[in-house]
């Protein structure tokens, strides 16, 4: 099983390209900086991996609208490796993620909060459901669910 799950923010805006041809895909590869869960003693570099995405089609496409430098976000995917041969006649190894879903992992306000740069509004991922209207909010974040009504819910 080749599945990969990454949370991290963008280090710079995706750069999206369209695939020549008479039906153009979109193509976005961005970069994530994931941070290491342990850092080693006297390990004084970086203390987050940079890894490399692609998306394609539509993911891309809401990649280029909605996804900015800074924000963090989550990634599912798989691993993909390829070579190519470059201009120098050496063979270059390749390893990128190919994104199967891309979420928002924050909320606008948290990240402005946070101190970064957004600017723009963000719009739930095709994927995300919608949100549910408030019925009042207890001021943790969750909302209050009326007495009486567990026989409604999709759980127990």
């Amino acid at each position: 099983m080749n599945k990969v799950i990454l949370m991290g923010r963008l280090t710079r805006d995706p750069e999206v390209r369209y695939s020549a041809g008479d039906s153009s895909m979109a193509i976005a590869r961005y970069t994530l900086a994931v941070d290491r869960r342990f850092r080693r003693d006297g390990d004084s570099n970086s203390n987050a991996d940079f890894i490399g995405c692609v998306a394609f089609g539509k993911s891309a496409e809401f990649a280029e609208k909605y996804l900015h430098q800074g924000m963090k976000i989550v990634v599912t995917g798989r691993i993909q490796t390829g070579s190519y041969t470059n201009r120098e006649g050496q063979k270059v190894y390749t390893t990128d993620v190919v994104v199967e879903d891309q979420e928002f992992a924050e909320s606008k306000s948290a990240s402005q909060g946070g101190g970064m740069n957004m600017p723009r509004q963000s719009a739930p991922s095709p994927h995300q459901a919608a949100p549910m209207p408030s019925s009042g909010s207890s001021g943790d974040g969750f909302m209050n669910i009326p007495d009486g009504i567990d026989e409604e819910l999709p759980f127990n």
